[in-house]
Protein backbone atom coordinates (compact mmCIF):
# COMPACT_ATOMS: atom_id res chain seq x y z
CA UNK A 1 0.00 0.00 0.00
CA UNK A 2 2.63 2.75 0.90
CA UNK A 3 4.67 1.81 -2.23
CA UNK A 4 2.03 0.88 -4.78
CA UNK A 5 -0.55 3.81 -3.78
CA UNK A 6 1.32 6.25 -1.59
CA UNK A 7 4.20 6.13 -3.60
CA UNK A 8 2.31 6.68 -6.96
CA UNK A 9 0.29 9.72 -5.39
CA UNK A 10 4.31 11.13 -4.52
CA UNK A 11 5.46 10.73 -7.34
CA UNK A 12 2.63 12.13 -9.75
CA UNK A 13 2.27 14.77 -7.62
CA UNK A 14 6.07 15.77 -7.95
CA UNK A 15 6.30 15.39 -11.72
CA UNK A 16 2.97 17.61 -12.02
CA UNK A 17 5.38 20.08 -9.91
CA UNK A 18 8.13 20.02 -12.22
CA UNK A 19 6.03 19.55 -15.48
CA UNK A 20 4.25 23.00 -14.80
CA UNK A 21 7.18 24.56 -14.17
CA UNK A 22 8.69 23.77 -17.06
CA UNK A 23 9.67 26.30 -19.98
CA UNK A 24 6.70 25.37 -23.17
CA UNK A 25 9.19 23.71 -25.34
CA UNK A 26 10.50 21.12 -22.32
CA UNK A 27 6.98 20.93 -21.19
CA UNK A 28 5.76 19.36 -24.82
CA UNK A 29 8.58 17.23 -24.18
CA UNK A 30 8.06 16.12 -21.30
CA UNK A 31 6.32 12.41 -20.10
CA UNK A 32 5.24 10.49 -17.09
CA UNK A 33 5.09 6.51 -17.58
CA UNK A 34 3.16 4.27 -15.48
CA UNK A 35 4.43 0.91 -15.50
CA UNK A 36 1.50 -1.62 -14.24
CA UNK A 37 0.58 -4.97 -14.52
CA UNK A 38 -1.87 -7.58 -16.34
CA UNK A 39 -2.93 -8.88 -12.66
CA UNK A 40 -5.27 -5.08 -12.07
CA UNK A 41 -7.51 -6.91 -14.68
CA UNK A 42 -8.32 -10.09 -12.57
CA UNK A 43 -8.67 -13.86 -13.97
CA UNK A 44 -9.65 -15.20 -17.60
CA UNK A 45 -11.39 -18.42 -18.04
CA UNK A 46 -9.67 -20.50 -20.89
CA UNK A 47 -10.44 -18.60 -23.58
CA UNK A 48 -9.73 -14.71 -24.60
CA UNK A 49 -7.20 -11.99 -23.30
CA UNK A 50 -7.37 -8.63 -21.40
CA UNK A 51 -7.28 -5.77 -24.09
CA UNK A 52 -6.94 -2.05 -23.59
CA UNK A 53 -10.86 -1.76 -22.60
CA UNK A 54 -11.21 -5.06 -20.35
CA UNK A 55 -12.49 -3.76 -16.59
CA UNK A 56 -10.87 -3.67 -13.60
CA UNK A 57 -11.34 -6.57 -11.37
CA UNK A 58 -8.26 -7.17 -9.03
CA UNK A 59 -8.36 -10.17 -6.81
CA UNK A 60 -5.66 -10.02 -4.50
CA UNK A 61 -4.78 -6.89 -2.17
CA UNK A 62 -1.33 -6.15 -4.13
CA UNK A 63 -3.71 -6.21 -7.52
CA UNK A 64 -6.23 -4.20 -5.98
CA UNK A 65 -3.12 -1.77 -5.05
CA UNK A 66 -1.48 -1.95 -8.49
CA UNK A 67 -5.02 -1.12 -9.73
CA UNK A 68 -5.16 2.24 -7.33
CA UNK A 69 -1.58 3.26 -8.83
CA UNK A 70 -3.02 2.92 -12.71
CA UNK A 71 -6.37 5.16 -11.08
CA UNK A 72 -4.46 7.70 -9.85
CA UNK A 73 -2.00 8.18 -12.55
CA UNK A 74 -5.11 8.17 -14.96
CA UNK A 75 -6.67 10.95 -12.80
CA UNK A 76 -3.64 13.06 -13.18
CA UNK A 77 -3.90 13.10 -16.88
CA UNK A 78 -7.43 14.07 -16.47
CA UNK A 79 -7.72 16.32 -14.11
CA UNK A 80 -4.33 18.13 -14.32
CA UNK A 81 -3.65 17.63 -17.71
CA UNK A 82 -0.14 15.61 -16.83
CA UNK A 83 0.93 13.57 -19.73
CA UNK A 84 0.59 10.53 -18.70
CA UNK A 85 1.35 7.09 -20.18
CA UNK A 86 -0.07 3.79 -18.58
CA UNK A 87 1.25 -0.05 -19.63
CA UNK A 88 0.05 -3.01 -18.35
CA UNK A 89 2.41 -5.98 -19.01
CA UNK A 90 2.83 -9.85 -18.64
CA UNK A 91 5.12 -11.94 -16.63
CA UNK A 92 8.69 -10.96 -16.71
CA UNK A 93 11.38 -13.04 -17.26
CA UNK A 94 15.35 -13.05 -17.98
CA UNK A 95 18.72 -12.02 -16.84
CA UNK A 96 19.10 -9.72 -13.31
CA UNK A 97 15.64 -11.22 -11.74
CA UNK A 98 15.65 -11.58 -8.06
CA UNK A 99 16.23 -14.90 -7.06
CA UNK A 100 13.12 -16.04 -5.38
CA UNK A 101 11.01 -15.21 -8.65
CA UNK A 102 10.10 -18.18 -10.03
CA UNK A 103 11.97 -19.28 -12.82
CA UNK A 104 15.11 -17.98 -10.93
CA UNK A 105 14.32 -19.94 -7.96
CA UNK A 106 13.31 -22.80 -10.14
CA UNK A 107 16.67 -22.88 -11.61
CA UNK A 108 18.64 -22.18 -8.65
CA UNK A 109 16.80 -25.16 -6.98
CA UNK A 110 17.42 -27.72 -9.44
CA UNK A 111 21.05 -26.95 -9.26
CA UNK A 112 20.86 -27.49 -5.57
CA UNK A 113 18.94 -30.44 -5.78
CA UNK A 114 16.35 -28.94 -3.40
CA UNK A 115 12.57 -29.08 -4.28
CA UNK A 116 10.86 -27.38 -7.09
CA UNK A 117 7.63 -26.39 -5.39
CA UNK A 118 4.53 -25.27 -7.86
CA UNK A 119 1.09 -24.17 -6.19
CA UNK A 120 -1.81 -26.34 -6.66
CA UNK A 121 -1.90 -28.24 -9.74
CA UNK A 122 0.32 -26.15 -11.52
CA UNK A 123 -2.56 -25.14 -14.06
CA UNK A 124 -2.00 -21.59 -13.52
CA UNK A 125 -1.70 -19.60 -16.71
CA UNK A 126 0.82 -16.53 -17.62
CA UNK A 127 1.96 -15.04 -20.36
CA UNK A 128 5.43 -14.43 -20.55
CA UNK A 129 7.62 -11.69 -21.95
CA UNK A 130 11.55 -11.65 -21.97
CA UNK A 131 12.67 -8.51 -20.06
CA UNK A 132 14.18 -7.06 -23.17
CA UNK A 133 11.31 -7.11 -25.02
CA UNK A 134 9.64 -5.42 -22.79
CA UNK A 135 11.84 -2.65 -21.96
CA UNK A 136 11.84 -2.02 -25.95
CA UNK A 137 8.03 -1.78 -25.52
CA UNK A 138 8.53 0.87 -22.89
CA UNK A 139 11.23 2.68 -25.03
CA UNK A 140 8.72 2.56 -27.85
CA UNK A 141 5.73 4.16 -25.86
CA UNK A 142 7.95 6.50 -23.87
CA UNK A 143 8.68 7.71 -27.35
CA UNK A 144 6.14 7.22 -29.90
CA UNK A 145 2.81 6.72 -27.29
CA UNK A 146 -0.19 9.46 -27.37
CA UNK A 147 -0.34 10.99 -23.82
CA UNK A 148 -3.38 9.75 -22.07
CA UNK A 149 -3.44 6.34 -23.78
CA UNK A 150 -2.48 2.79 -22.49
CA UNK A 151 -0.96 0.22 -24.11
CA UNK A 152 -1.41 -3.66 -23.20
CA UNK A 153 2.86 -5.40 -23.64
CA UNK A 154 2.64 -9.31 -24.16
CA UNK A 155 4.46 -11.84 -26.15
CA UNK A 156 1.84 -14.37 -26.15
CA UNK A 157 3.92 -16.86 -24.17
CA UNK A 158 0.90 -18.53 -22.23
CA UNK A 159 2.18 -21.63 -20.41
CA UNK A 160 0.52 -22.88 -17.27
CA UNK A 161 3.54 -23.04 -14.53
CA UNK A 162 3.95 -26.62 -14.63
CA UNK A 163 4.74 -26.57 -18.34
CA UNK A 164 7.07 -23.45 -17.67
CA UNK A 165 8.88 -25.44 -14.96
CA UNK A 166 9.00 -28.83 -17.29
CA UNK A 167 10.74 -26.77 -20.17
CA UNK A 168 13.04 -25.35 -17.82
CA UNK A 169 13.90 -28.31 -16.52
CA UNK A 170 14.45 -29.55 -20.34
CA UNK A 171 16.46 -26.24 -20.78
CA UNK A 172 19.03 -27.21 -17.62
CA UNK A 173 18.96 -30.75 -18.56
CA UNK A 174 20.53 -29.27 -21.72
CA UNK A 175 23.06 -26.55 -20.55
CA UNK A 176 24.20 -28.99 -16.97
CA UNK A 177 22.90 -32.74 -17.57
CA UNK A 178 21.62 -34.03 -14.38
CA UNK A 179 23.73 -36.87 -14.46
CA UNK A 180 26.96 -34.61 -14.04
CA UNK A 181 25.07 -32.69 -11.06
CA UNK A 182 26.84 -33.87 -7.64
CA UNK A 183 24.11 -32.53 -5.58
CA UNK A 184 21.54 -34.76 -7.36
CA UNK A 185 23.33 -37.63 -6.95
CA UNK A 186 23.88 -37.05 -3.43
CA UNK A 187 19.79 -37.10 -3.29
CA UNK A 188 19.40 -40.29 -5.71
CA UNK A 189 17.90 -38.58 -8.34
CA UNK A 190 18.30 -38.91 -11.88
CA UNK A 191 16.63 -35.80 -13.73
CA UNK A 192 15.68 -32.49 -12.78
CA UNK A 193 12.30 -33.37 -12.94
CA UNK A 194 12.04 -35.75 -10.37
CA UNK A 195 12.27 -32.23 -7.86
CA UNK A 196 9.17 -30.76 -9.15
CA UNK A 197 6.75 -30.87 -5.70
CA UNK A 198 3.32 -29.65 -5.24
CA UNK A 199 2.19 -27.75 -2.92
CA UNK A 200 -0.87 -25.71 -1.12
CA UNK A 201 -2.09 -23.21 -3.53
CA UNK A 202 -1.72 -19.21 -2.32
CA UNK A 203 -4.71 -16.98 -1.68
CA UNK A 204 -6.17 -15.34 -4.42
CA UNK A 205 -3.96 -17.11 -6.88
CA UNK A 206 -5.89 -16.07 -9.86
CA UNK A 207 -5.78 -18.97 -12.42
CA UNK A 208 -4.83 -17.47 -15.96
CA UNK A 209 -3.67 -14.08 -17.53
CA UNK A 210 -3.54 -13.55 -21.13
CA UNK A 211 -2.79 -10.67 -23.07
CA UNK A 212 -4.08 -8.82 -26.03
CA UNK A 213 -1.31 -6.56 -27.58
CA UNK A 214 -2.75 -5.63 -30.83
CA UNK A 215 -2.93 -2.19 -29.82
CA UNK A 216 0.90 -1.44 -29.47
CA UNK A 217 1.60 -3.63 -32.33
CA UNK A 218 -0.64 -1.66 -34.50
CA UNK A 219 -0.19 2.02 -33.40
CA UNK A 220 3.50 1.67 -32.25
CA UNK A 221 5.26 -0.66 -34.54
CA UNK A 222 6.30 -2.82 -31.62
CA UNK A 223 6.56 -6.01 -31.53
CA UNK A 224 8.49 -9.24 -29.32
CA UNK A 225 11.92 -10.42 -30.74
CA UNK A 226 12.39 -13.19 -28.49
CA UNK A 227 10.46 -16.53 -28.69
CA UNK A 228 9.71 -17.88 -24.94
CA UNK A 229 11.42 -20.93 -25.81
CA UNK A 230 14.79 -19.26 -26.73
CA UNK A 231 14.37 -16.73 -24.06
CA UNK A 232 14.32 -19.37 -21.88
CA UNK A 233 17.32 -21.22 -22.94
CA UNK A 234 19.01 -18.18 -22.66
CA UNK A 235 17.77 -17.31 -19.19
CA UNK A 236 18.88 -20.58 -17.88
CA UNK A 237 22.35 -20.41 -19.11
CA UNK A 238 22.52 -16.83 -17.51
CA UNK A 239 21.43 -17.91 -14.41
CA UNK A 240 24.38 -21.34 -14.61
CA UNK A 241 26.68 -18.24 -15.22
CA UNK A 242 25.48 -15.75 -12.52
CA UNK A 243 25.20 -17.82 -9.89
CA UNK A 244 27.46 -15.79 -7.64
CA UNK A 245 25.24 -12.76 -8.22
CA UNK A 246 22.02 -14.37 -7.17
CA UNK A 247 23.78 -15.84 -3.62
CA UNK A 248 25.48 -11.82 -3.38
CA UNK A 249 21.37 -10.35 -4.07
CA UNK A 250 19.97 -13.19 -1.98
CA UNK A 251 22.18 -12.72 1.23
CA UNK A 252 22.13 -8.95 0.88
CA UNK A 253 17.85 -9.28 1.10
CA UNK A 254 18.56 -11.43 3.82
CA UNK A 255 20.89 -8.94 5.79
CA UNK A 256 18.17 -6.12 5.02
CA UNK A 257 15.58 -8.19 6.33
CA UNK A 258 17.35 -8.95 9.85
CA UNK A 259 18.02 -5.52 10.33
CA UNK A 260 14.36 -4.52 9.48
CA UNK A 261 13.35 -6.93 11.88
CA UNK A 262 15.67 -5.48 14.78
CA UNK A 263 14.30 -1.96 14.06
CA UNK A 264 11.20 -2.66 14.20
CA UNK A 265 11.62 -4.71 17.36
CA UNK A 266 12.86 -1.33 18.98
CA UNK A 267 10.34 0.42 17.89
CA UNK A 268 7.25 -1.82 18.40
CA UNK A 269 7.05 -4.42 21.11
CA UNK A 270 5.09 -6.30 19.48
CA UNK A 271 5.48 -8.23 15.73
CA UNK A 272 3.15 -6.85 12.94
CA UNK A 273 0.99 -9.69 12.28
CA UNK A 274 0.60 -8.89 8.32
CA UNK A 275 1.77 -10.63 4.92
CA UNK A 276 4.45 -9.19 2.41
CA UNK A 277 4.91 -9.26 -1.36
CA UNK A 278 7.70 -8.07 -3.39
Amino acid sequence: MTTNVVGAFELLDASLAHWTALPGPERDRFRVLHVSTDEVYGSLGPDGAFSEETPYAPNSPYAATKAGADHLARAYRETYGLPVLLTNCSNNYGPYQFPEKLLPLMALNALEGLALPIYGDGGNVRDWIHVEDHCAAILTVLAQGKPGERYNIGAGGERTNLELVDALCAALEAAAPARENPALRERGVSSYLALKTFVTDRPGHDRRYAIDSRKIRRELGWAPRISIDNGLERTVRWYLDHREWCQRVSEGKARARRGLGALTSRIRPEPAKCSTRD
